[in-house]
């Protein structure tokens, strides 16, 4: 049986593995081997044994981008497609970004499917005719559930009467419709890279087209769409009489690295789709990667990857706390109810406002392990006889009936400035908000509470702790895995999409710990004093054994 501290070493040591095999991996990535082969010229004498793979680009042909429109996933011919846009004298150096008016065709209004073909091609040559043109489909449209209608629940009033008008004419609000697509983003890899035929990428090969030219082997341009690009923001509902919606076009230079580093990051992103993410959790995890710098996309990585391992051990160490905690001496239990209860209401909250998976899970995780907590701190016990239960609190010692009591003053205090705050604030937002339903009121009314005058019912804690003028009996290590995340949250409520509510409850944490590391100085740990386990640290290094 391994003990605590080699289980965490383990925990550790697989998660630098990790880590360095993430740097590895990308390494790779970023940066691919060049075909070894001195010249074309020399490969060309030797009949082309190097085995190089030429780009297309490096003769500087004459181009041309045209955007075709169609309802057929393929085509063969000019028959039944729409010319969009046709870019004459193509520079790929050039980045570009147009918009369009597309025909809306009947088949697509009625929840049917719109593709967007992009050629690229020779100039003065049609996309069909012209043998070494690279093309691309992607579908301009995709299903999703419209947002709920929100209304004012006193007078009834909608948002908009555009939303109702719309309502009528699409499907019932928990049935997917068909949404438009406007924007399309472009990319063209630039570079003149020499491929080796015998290491080629799997993750390029599959945008390549190559052409034997003589003796050697070229690809031709490698023609990549960025669906990262496709936000949820910018989708527009079809309706049945919309004949026209506007499509922008943007186009721009791309290099090799990071197109191989964009295509995995866009077949991770459709697992998460597979796996059972709706679209609008895989549109946070887009928002990360189109709305980051590329630099700071790589720190957000190290920093998500260490935010894993500190959530880990914190609730690891929480755990192994609470389980063996047999006293509630020196600990708030009204603090420990309503650390539960705030976070149960967030998680709830979180739940109603649809916000990403990445933030829903980790609440939901640790909404249970407040609740096993409430458990622990009552001393509740459940037992069953036949089909019903019971359940029996145990008793109170005397010192942890006089930290009742500083409990219980504290709070009585506290509640005199507390309700009627979050009262009036209930009141003010029923007249002036608009809600979907008296629920996301509810909850929207106790999550602000929660998030405005959450960090007051600390303050019991901290009563506590100035009375008994000690903070020995708080899980510290627990609680310094929960600073480094909650430093690591501040970073993350800039990068992933959240409510507003919620990203400032970010920074209110850290003030919160600021005041526990005070009164760590103000008190410092009496080695002389007995724990909850009956221990003390002088006893415990009177038993060590001494060496000889």
């Amino acid at each position: 049986m391994l003990s605590r501290s080699s289980f965490t070493s383990l925990v550790v040591g697989v998660f630098a593995v990790y880590v360095a095999h993430t740097c590895w991996v990308m390494y790779g990535i970023v940066c691919t081997r060049p075909c070894p082969a001195p010249a074309q010229a020399q490969e060309e004498r030797a009949g082309g044994a190097a085995g190089c793979i030429w780009p297309y680009l490096a003769r500087r042909p004459k181009l041309q981008l045209s955007v075709y429109t169609t309802t057929r996933s393929n085509i063969g011919a000019e028959n039944n497609i729409d010319l969009i846009l046709n870019v004459e004298d193509f520079d790929l150096e050039s980045r570009f970004e147009r918009t369009v008016n597309v025909s809306v065709p009947k088949k697509t209004r009625n929840n049917g499917t719109l593709y967007a073909y992009i050629f690229l091609h020779h100039a003065g040559i049609l996309p069909w005719h012209d043998g070494k043109q690279v093309h691309i489909v992607s579908p301009l449209t995709t299903y999703m559930v419209p947002k709920p209608e929100e209304v004012n629940l006193i007078t009834g009033e909608s948002t908009t009467q555009q939303i109702e008008a719309e309502k009528k004419q699409t499907n019932a609000l928990d049935e997917p419709v068909s949404h438009w697509r406007s924007r399309l983003t472009l990319n063209v890899m630039v570079e003149d890279f020499v491929f080796d035929g015998s290491s080629l990428p799997a993750d390029v090969h599959r945008y390549m087209k190559m052409v034997q030219l003589g003796k050697t082997v070229h690809y031709l341009p490698i023609l990549f769409i960025d669906q990262l690009s496709n936000r949820v923001k910018d989708l527009m509902i079809i309706n049945r009489s919309t004949t026209e919606l506007p499509l922008t076009v943007s186009y721009d230079k791309i290099s090799l690295g990071k197109l191989r580093f964009w295509i995995h990051m866009q077949d991770a992103v459709f697992s998460l789709q597979q796996f059972g993410f709706s679209e609008k959790d895989a549109d946070e995890v887009k928002g990360i990667f189109v709305d980051t710098n590329l630099y700071f996309l790589a720190l957000t990585f190290f920093v998500a990857a260490f935010h894993l391992l500190f959530d880990f051990l914190a609730f690891k160490n929480d755990i192994s706390f609470w389980k063996k905690k047999k006293s509630m001496t020196g600990m708030s239990t009204k603090a420990v109810l309503w650390r539960c209860f705030s976070t149960v209401v967030i998680f709830l909250f979180l739940l109603d406002e649809q916000t990403s998976l990445l933030v829903l899970i980790p609440a939901g995780v640790g909404a249970v392990i407040e609740l096993w907590k409430v458990k622990k701190a009552l001393k509740m016990t459940v037992i069953w006889r036949g089909m019903r239960s019971t359940i029996q609190f145990g008793a109170y010692n005397e010192s942890e009936k006089r930290t009742e009591e500083y409990d219980t003053q504290a709070m009585k205090y506290l509640s005199y400035l507390l309700y009627p705050l979050c009262i009036g604030g209930a009141a003010y937002s029923l007249l002036n908000v608009k809600y979907k339903s008296w629920y996301s009121w509810l909850i929207n009314s106790f999550v602000n509470g929660v998030y405005a005058f959450g960090f007051l019912f600390m303050l019991p804690q901290l009563f506590v702790n100035y009375k008994m003028k000690s903070v020995a009996h708080l899980p510290w290590k627990a609680f310094t895995y929960k600073a480094f995340n909650t430093f690591i949250d501040d970073i993350f409520a800039f990068i992933i999409t959240m409510p507003t509510s919620h990203r400032l409850a970010c920074f209110r944490d850290d003030v919160v710990f600021l005041v526990y590391l005070y009164q760590r100085w103000l008190y410092p740990v009496d080695k002389s004093r007995v724990n909850e386990y009956g221990e003390s640290y002088e006893e415990k290094l009177k038993r060590k054994p001494h060496r000889d």
